[in-house]
């Protein structure tokens, strides 16, 4: 361990995979107590509150249909869309791609600064300036090589107007320390409606800055909120306390890929967990969740993590986890034209190959459906059209577009 302080024509595939009523029958399974989870749970943990897991499966009824418009994005992380409906796509290989409405015409984006993609690690999330339309600046998340290893990074800059080069890139927030690993990086951005920017980052996997989640001297597991500028956002909860950095939200989180704000303004995130253990928090400033000491997954061993305890006087609990794993990454809030999914909480799902639809009521998960788990894709992000549609980009490079039918 080592620390430190053009255009490109493609096809579009128009496929109208399914009706939902025929993808659930195929595709989505519930066992006798109906849970949409078949399988066996990794540890013997119980959970604290009833509907902390393994909650009862929910099946839509409005007929929707599944077209992929493209199938040729490389190795996309994040998508958001641009004013005018067209997709900003990050590509973890270290630039991004403007693609058209239909997904049929990809324009690359140029002069973004050198990542580290080995890994986890590469160009990761993007996110538009509030006042993206007067200004065109863009803010970004990835992996860069910093000091002897590498590190979560966000930085900003301008698009042209022809959207294919970026200027005055400038590195405004780096989550110290280093590290020389490639994994969990988090990364998940994030504006909140008064203009600051929440960023989540992983604890970087290893045993040995696992740690580091629990300790509020450096920026490892955290959930950060910063300006436009990369300073401690007015109003931080330990702003001028002594051993935080006043940049630090919430702490004590393992590998937050997915982060999303509510109607409501709430802050949510889905984390990955070990073997099992994945969460959904509502994320509140000041508090802790608890990684490192506690959590509902084991070691990738088998073993125990720490004293093998869900629960801890300070910590808060997860409103929701799964054992076995889904693997979650990018989430978002579905405002579209189908109704019965409107508030609902969308997840892109990796080890899980699907699209978790998480419904709530009170902050409290009510019921559970897998979208396209007949695809057998690794889903990476999820996106809550302007359009009123729902899109989704896969680790193969696919691009979804999910409709009311």
């Amino acid at each position: 361990m080592r620390f430190s302080n053009f255009y490109i024509p493609t096809l579009s595939i128009f496929l109208i995979l399914s009706s939902c009523q025929k993808n659930n029958a195929r595709a989505q399974q519930v066992i006798k107590n109906g849970s949409v989870e078949t399988q066996k749970p990794n540890s013997d943990y119980q959970p604290v509150f009833e509907g902390q897991t393994r909650i009862k499966a929910v099946k839509t009824t409005i007929p929707y249909q599944v077209e992929v418009l493209n199938t040729d994005l490389g190795r996309p992380w994040g998508i958001i869309n641009l004013p005018d409906g067209r997709f900003l796509i990050t590509d973890k290989r270290g630039h991004m791609n403007v693609v058209s409405n239909d997904g049929k015409q990809v324009f690359k984006i140029s002069g973004f600064p050198k990542v580290d993609s080995k890994g986890q690690g590469g160009m990761l999330d993007v996110a538009l300036d509030p006042d993206f339309k007067a200004n065109n600046i863009i803010y970004f998340s990835f992996s860069e090589p910093f000091g002897e290893g590498n590190l979560t990074s966000v930085a900003k800059g301008k698009l042209s107007a022809d959207m294919k080069n970026i200027t005055d890139v400038k590195v405004i927030f780096r989550a110290e320390p280093s590290y020389d690993g490639d994994k969990h990086y988090g990364s998940r951005l994030a504006f909140d409606k008064d203009g600051y920017l929440f960023v989540s980052t992983g604890e970087r996997s290893d045993k040995v800055t696992r740690a580091y989640a629990q300790k509020t001297d450096n920026y490892l597991g955290k959930i950060l909120k910063i300006t436009k500028d990369g300073k401690p956002a007015p109003g931080n909860p330990f702003i001028g306390k002594s051993g935080y950095k006043p940049e630090i939200y919430a702490y004590g989180v393992r590998n937050p890929q997915g982060m999303a704000i509510d109607a409501n303004g709430n802050l949510w995130d889905v984390e990955m967990g070990p073997r099992g253990g994945d969460e959904i928090n509502l994320i509140q400033p000041g508090k802790n969740y608890g990684w490192g000491d506690v959590t509902y997954g084991i070691e990738y061993s088998g073993e125990k993590v720490g004293q093998g305890i869900t629960q801890k006087e300070g910590t808060e609990q997860p409103v929701y986890y799964w054992d076995p794993v889904i693997s979650p990454s990018g989430v978002t809030f579905y405002t579209g034209n189908i109704d019965e999914w409107k508030g609902n909480l969308f997840i892109g799902c990796l080890s899980g190959e699907h699209i978790a639809r998480i419904v709530m009521k009170d902050n409290k998960v009510v019921g559970e459906e897998r979208l396209l788990a007949d695809q057998k894709e690794r889903f990476r992000d999820v996106l809550d059209g302007v359009d009123g549609n729902l899109y989704a980009v896969t680790d193969s490079g696919k691009l979804y577009k999910i409709s009311k039918k």
